[in-house]
């Protein structure tokens, strides 16, 4: 035996003949001589190969029987711990790395996310949010789960939320359709993927407004599809502009993403007409029209062509949650082959847990109660902030928004003579603002230039350290031209 093994075995012995056992304890004392043995072996000392004592000596350190040391022995043999060999003993087994755990290294905590930044766009009001109440529909949905539930899940979503956003759509956006012409998604993303994948194919030509939302561009980059971009004016999409056939119009006509504007009932026809002419098909991305402060919801472009050429976006992401990841698309009879096609082949992203609550959420009258309490808090919301960038009126138009959760401020001319929008949003962040460039939403040349300001998801308080801080920004810029 080398003096390295003599070394082992002497602090093995030392080790084991240290141990202590509680003749009082409720579990045996095997069981404790098991447990025991097991640890000191994944302690992190190496007795790899080490000879252990003979049972009888053990049980006489221990002051234990030798049965009670040998069944502590034969149950490590059994675990793999222990081997032995006729006429030599007992050993600790070799190779015992993948018994041992693993050397814990020190690990850095990981980040607290951060919170949103003032006047980040696109983001609900969500410690409003009716959190007690919608807890009691998701345990009443899964408490006892119906069959349905359990059972193989509808390509097209659950059946009930479609039925319940039947019911809202013909409410709120005027859009008369059917349970079964809707298709639950996990957001507009994944509705853009299953349109112009599923429906018309790819190598197709979507026109497409310009400044618009960059992630829908992406997308139908992603999926092979042909952007023709058509730069909107004061009235939103012109269809007399679009100088290209193209497959399908991409609009946001109730509020155009990112500027607010509202399209005229004058340009939603001559659009329908332009869809008739050219056998395209109008997306209609109805994105947060649910939050119009005067007067009712316009009614839907889809309503207006009764769903023959069109289809309509909506999501409830803005409207309660990001997390919640549901949105739907309402898709014309005539392409409901297409989609029970492609949409039995793929499946839905949108996860089926919270499908059920919110159907019954809507049923229940508490997603229109929510609404109308948030059409309030925003109002008084974007009425603040405009307020308080009151004294910026020289350097940013801000008239108010009769709807939506962001204003849209374009640059005036003092402005754009001595910086860009750009220019704004970046030194801006590094005074812990978020805002967004309305440039940056644009590709063709000379974009227009203006700010994104969400104030949805702030309180008035912050709204107004906000404001402060965006205001000293805008006079530093504004005072190089003196």
């Amino acid at each position: 035996m080398s003096n390295i093994q003599k070394k082992e075995q002497s602090n093995l012995d030392v080790a084991l003949f240290a141990l202590l056992l509680d003749h009082s304890h409720s579990a045996s004392l095997q069981a404790q001589l098991t447990e025991a043995l097991r640890s000191l072996l994944l302690s992190g000392s190496d007795y790899s190969g080490t000879r252990l004592p003979a049972s009888r000596v053990l049980a006489q350190e221990l002051s234990v029987s030798r049965t009670t040391v040998v069944g502590a022995y034969d149950q490590l043999i059994s675990e793999g711990y222990f081997k032995t060999m006729v006429g030599s003993g007992t050993f600790v087994a070799e190779n015992l790395p993948h018994l041992v755990p693993p050397v814990q290294k020190s690990v850095a905590p990981p980040e607290t996310p951060q919170a949103w930044l003032p006047f980040h766009s696109g983001v609900p009001e969500q410690t409003l949010f009716p959190h007690r109440v919608w807890s009691r529909h998701v345990e009443r949905a899964w408490a006892r789960p119906s069959d349905g539930l359990l059972g193989r899940a509808d390509p097209f979503g659950w059946y009930p939320l479609r039925q319940a956003i039947s019911a809202h759509l013909k409410a709120w956006r005027k859009l008369d359709c059917q349970a079964e012409q809707i298709v639950i998604t996990s957001g507009a993303s994944e509705a853009f993927e299953i349109i112009f994948r599923g429906f018309l194919g790819p190598k197709q030509t979507a026109v497409v407004e310009d400044p618009g939302w960059p992630l829908m561009r992406d997308v139908l980059d992603a999926v092979g599809t042909k952007v023709h971009l058509v730069r909107i004016d004061q009235h939103g999409l012109d269809a007399a502009r679009i100088n290209h056939p193209g497959s399908a119009a991409i609009v946001t006509p109730s509020r155009h993403y990112p500027t607010g504007i509202s399209m005229p009932l004058s340009r939603r026809m001559a659009l329908l007409a332009w869809a008739e002419r050219h056998d395209a098909l109008i997306v209609e991305d109805d994105y947060d029209s649910e939050f119009r402060y005067q007067g009712h919801p316009l009614p839907s472009l889809a309503g207006l062509d009764s769903l023959k050429r069109s289809i309509y976006l909506g999501s409830f992401s803005k409207l309660l949650s990001p997390a919640l990841r549901i949105g739907y698309l309402v898709v014309p009879d005539s392409l409901l082959p297409s989609a029970q096609r492609y949409m039995s082949r793929f499946g839905s992203r949108a996860s089926l847990i919270p499908q059920p609550a919110l159907a019954s959420f809507m049923d229940s009258g508490a997603f229109a109660v929510h609404l109308r309490r948030m059409r309030r808090t925003y109002a008084k919301r974007q009425s603040h902030l405009i307020s308080e960038l009151a004294g910026c009126a020289d350097l940013l138009d801000l008239s108010p928004d009769p709807s939506g959760m962001h204003i849209c401020a374009a640059l005036r001319l003092k402005l754009q003579k001595t910086t860009t929008d750009k220019a704004i949003t970046d030194a801006a962040f590094k005074e812990g603002l978020h805002l967004k460039a309305l440039s940056s939403h644009s590709v063709l040349p000379d974009p227009p230039q203006g700010l994104v300001l969400g104030y949805a998801a702030f309180n008035e308080t912050e709204l107004s350290q906000g404001a402060q801080k965006l205001s000293r920004l805008l006079g530093q810029f504004s005072n190089t031209l003196r």
